[in-house]
């Protein structure tokens, strides 16, 4: 497939660069009136229209004058396996009710668990295809995917089966997390340990034993998992392989960053809460910061300082946080949106952090994430724009035209 006019291929990194820091987030090579050369399922060429090498304009060729190729959004957090939305939370949270006082009176991840235990594994799988092919359509070109709904031995693995299942039948690349600890079940509410147990003896053997699982997560705040009880069960998920991907600093500075870099996390989520401390921690550190600016703009709670990651020269990501409680929605155009609009990052930082970081955040960068030789053609075209910047300032309206996975054109 040859793909001519491109009005600016986006994304050019070298191919070995696979995660970008700091200052260097505000460089997005773009090249202007370009080429791009597809063969099988990888990027075999680009270049310049008046430099396109006469031998390759007798492929079949896609004219796409006025628009953008973009390297597909890599979406690092996403918790899109659950059995019912959560709508009937909705006017609480409009009221004024805070997360804490939701779950209390019966509602948040406790309420998801309850129905995800009542589904059919069928009805799981059936259910997350329609939100992932959804969220393909939006551009997404690989994604990471949690459990943490069950909260019993059977319930989480059938979650990670789930998931194997989306991996097997989606044409992008599919990492599953390990997520048992995102809350304590009612019948551990005054036995934290007694759960633990049950994750690192019962759960953790299993879904090695089944390689149902890339990573291990841990939602540490308080009223749920301690920086003690998630350290323990960090180690405990390392002792079989399982790479560290945990929840941070969403509501309090938890001490949840600092565990994450002990246990040399990929990445730490959400951290709307940071200080000097925790900044300070990262530093030092490979682990990514993956920020998620549609939780905070679905909560009401403050957003991620993402200026102040960058400015200290950390590797920023972005991602959805898709799930039926506080984020209810896996359109990362949005999310770029949203990081410019609210964070005050620029788009040329947004669309790193979307595209090549959050790749990095899922350790697939190699492949994917950007545009370079021998990278796989996970890319999507957008309607005629003016600038690359048009894509976060239109904010809600969509701009992806055509999506392109493994070199050829996905319609679903």
């Amino acid at each position: 497939m040859l793909i001519v006019n491109i009005k600016g291929l986006v994304g050019l990194h070298p191919k070995d660069k696979l995660v970008i820091r700091g200052n260097e987030m505000a460089s997005l090579p773009v090249l202007e009136n370009a080429w791009l050369l597809i063969e099988n399922d990888l990027i075999k060429d680009f270049g310049r229209m008046d430099e396109m090498p006469p031998a390759v304009s007798s492929l079949p060729t896609i004219d796409v004058q006025e628009k953008y190729v973009f390297p597909s959004w890599c979406d690092s957090h996403t918790h899109i396996v659950f059995a019912a939305s959560r709508e009937e939370e909705f006017a609480m949270k409009i009221e004024g009710k805070s997360y804490e006082e939701i779950a209390a009176a019966g509602g948040g991840i406790l309420n998801s668990a309850r129905k995800l235990q009542q589904a059919t594994e069928d009805e799981l799988f059936k259910r997350a295809s329609n939100r992932l092919q959804q969220m393909i359509m939006m551009g997404t070109g690989a994604i990471e995917i949690k459990s943490g709904y069950g909260l019993t031995v059977e319930s989480e693995l059938k979650m990670l089966r789930v998931i194997r299942r989306l991996k097997q039948q989606f044409p992008i690349p599919v990492k599953a997390t390990f997520l048992a600890a995102h809350a304590y079940p009612a019948e551990y509410k005054e036995n934290h340990q007694g759960y633990i147990d049950l994750i690192i003896n019962e759960m953790l053997p299993q879904i090695a034993a089944g390689k149902l699982a890339d990573y291990i997560d841990v939602f540490c705040e308080k009223g749920f998992f301690s920086v003690e009880e998630t350290d323990l069960i960090l180690q405990a998920g390392a002792k079989y392989g399982l790479k560290p991907k945990i929840h941070a600093n969403q509501l309090s500075v938890s001490g949840g960053v600092e565990v994450g870099v002990k246990n040399d996390a990929v990445s730490v989520d959400h951290l709307e809460e940071t200080d000097e401390n925790v900044i300070n921690s990262l530093k030092n550190s490979d682990t990514i910061v993956t920020l998620l600016p549609s939780c905070s703009f679905y909560l009401g709670i403050p957003f991620a300082n993402a200026k102040g990651l960058i400015a200290a020269d950390l590797p920023v990501a972005l991602a959805t946080d898709y799930n039926p409680g506080s984020t209810p929605s896996g359109n990362m155009n949005f999310v770029v949106s949203l990081a410019c609009i609210k964070m005050k990052i620029l788009p040329e930082q947004a669309i790193n952090a979307a595209t090549i970081n959050g790749a990095a955040a899922m350790e697939i960068s190699e492949d994917f994430g950007s545009i370079a030789i021998g990278k796989k053609a996970n890319l999507f075209i957008t309607k005629p724009m003016s600038s690359v910047a048009y894509l976060p300032y239109s904010f809600g309206q969509p701009q992806i035209e055509t999506v392109i996975l493994n070199g050829k054109i996905y319609n679903g």
